[in-house]
């Protein structure tokens, strides 16, 4: 959809006026509590960034919501205007009807406002491109978008704030994803299948690649062999490079468990907005490097049998200012009181968050035992197969934190965290306790041992069951929205017959001959 046009944007800036602070104030009323205006030093960076980069176009990106970046481009003629005038204060338009999980047609109109703070160098674009992520406004109501993901991780930290419990949130995903060589897949009335390949993949041992060099990791085995082993290694020091000059700050790269290619780069910890932001930008760069290479990354989470799936482990910590809130030395593994409450409502609420943060029916063939997946709700020091994981690699209190292990990648960071956050607060204000610490590896208890323990949700059915049940904890403070989570379990309950009512290629293995 097109912006306003110039004729409507001369009438609207007849009555702007600069505020006080310089920001700018719309006389269309736009709420801008959840949305910072464009001020003078934001806009002298963003012209920097344009004339040092020599920028042509601007892309809009926004979050539909079940977590892909959707864009529009506009050029750079567009915001050649006072920042108090234009899409800088007035927005510009979209379809919001043409979006997942958004509007319906006869309520289609929505707004985009640029967030100047966001601008950066678009990574993959030929074209001089400069890349900014925008709130959604309603047009009519002149309030923020209540399904807009990125509102809602907004509302969040907001709300932690009003508990009085912490000021500030920190959140460290370690997204794990696969870069493949090919996928070729289809399913229609009378044929369906899928077929991956990697030059990495140990099934391609005895292809003749005219040569065959080898080295192909093995099943289980591809954590952390030097190259030629790691045939990806300056691909992904290709992706962190991008990723830093995008301003996300990394931590490490390394080739993951799985054969055919499986990856992680883990980013710095950052507070929940900001880091959902990375998070997307993150994706798109692992995709577009990878495609200009030849090849194709995925975060789906478990595109291959009989080898690990990829998850999305996320450490979360809470400060009140420069007060960390998780430790305690003299603690179980060194953490709070606090940090346990915390890990309680995680425990307790784990199979609603998980509608969010393993969001898909192929999240629930990674959450299953013997592949590294947390499918028991307990927690632990240092224990990989526990739910709640506290790492143990340095005592600094400031380091204390939980690393929660069932999320993957395929979900939208925005409300996986946020759903997150809600839990562990809910938790401390409940005082839940989560019990004791279970030390033992869990794929290896007794059968009595197990029957005593919580699990994971088996299907993502049985967690969209849960949310429906069990969502009292998100809506306080108005942070999730009734209409979101409905929409939420409408939209992901149309998606489970579509898998369910076709053949599996496998059934055909078992019962042809029957």
């Amino acid at each position: 959809m097109a912006s306003v046009t110039t004729s409507e944007r001369s009438k609207s800036r007849k009555s702007q006026t600069p505020s006080k602070n310089g920001s700018a104030q719309s006389s269309r009323g736009y709420e801008s509590k959840w949305h910072a205006p464009a001020t003078e030093e934001s806009v002298r960076k963003v012209w920097k960034l344009i004339k040092d980069n020599n920028i042509k176009v601007v892309d809009l990106k926004f979050n539909d919501l079940p977590g892909l970046w959707q864009h529009f481009t506009i050029p750079i003629q567009e915001l050649e205007q006072d920042h108090r005038k234009g899409v800088w204060a007035d927005g510009t338009g979209f379809d919001g009807s043409s979006i997942r999980g958004f509007q319906k047609i006869q309520e289609s109109d929505m707004n985009l406002f640029l967030d100047p703070s966001t601008a950066v160098v678009d990574p993959a674009c030929e074209v001089p491109t400069l890349s900014v992520i925008c709130d959604i406004f309603d047009p009519l109501s002149r309030k923020p978008y209540s399904r807009d993901p990125r509102f809602i991780a907004k509302k969040a930290e907001a709300y932690l704030k009003t508990t009085g419990i912490a000021t500030t949130s920190y959140w460290g995903p370690e997204a794990e994803f696969f870069i493949f060589d090919g996928i070729r897949f289809d399913q229609t009335e009378n044929e369906g299948y899928y077929f991956i390949d990697s030059n990495e993949g140990e099934w391609n041992t005895g292809r003749d690649e005219k040569p065959n060099l080898g080295y192909k990791p093995r099943y289980k085995e591809g954590y952390f062999p030097v190259p030629p082993h790691d045939s990806q290694q300056d691909l992904r020091s290709e992706m962190i490079l991008k990723m830093l000059a995008a301003g996300i700050s990394v931590e490490k790269q390394h080739h993951e468990v799985a054969t055919a290619g499986q990856a992680e780069i883990d980013i710095r910890y950052g507070t929940l907005t900001k880091t959902a932001d990375s998070m997307m930008m993150y994706k798109y760069i692992v995709k577009n490097v990878a495609r200009q290479h030849g090849k194709v990354a995925t975060f789906m989470p478990k595109p291959l049998f009989g080898d690990n799936g990829s998850g999305m482990h996320t450490h979360q910590s809470l400060f009140n200012g420069d007060e960390a809130l998780f430790s305690d030395k003299n603690g179980y593994a060194g953490i709070s009181q606090l940090c346990k409450w915390y890990i309680g409502g995680l425990l307790k609420h784990a199979a609603a968050i998980l509608a969010f943060a393993a969001p898909t029916t192929n999240s629930y063939k990674r959450l299953v035992p013997g592949y590294e997946a947390p499918v028991n709700l307990v927690y632990s020091a240092r224990n990989r197969s526990a739910a709640c994981r506290i790492p143990m690699y340095t005592d600094h209190p400031r380091a204390k934190r939980i690393e929660f292990r069932p999320p993957d990648p395929s979900c939208n960071p925005y409300l996986a965290f946020s759903a997150m956050l809600m839990a562990g607060l809910d938790g401390i204000q409940n005082r839940i306790d989560p019990g004791k610490p279970l030390e033992k590896n869990t794929y290896e208890l007794s059968e009595e041992e197990a029957a005593k323990i919580q699990t994971v949700p088996g299907s993502l059915e049985e967690s969209l069951n849960a949310l429906e049940k069990d969502h009292a904890f998100l809506l306080k403070g108005d942070v999730f929205t009734k209409d979101v989570v409905d929409v939420w379990l409408e939209y992901k309950r149309q998606e489970l017959p579509k898998v369910r009512l076709r053949p599996h290629p496998y059934e055909f293995h078992l019962y042809f001959d029957a």
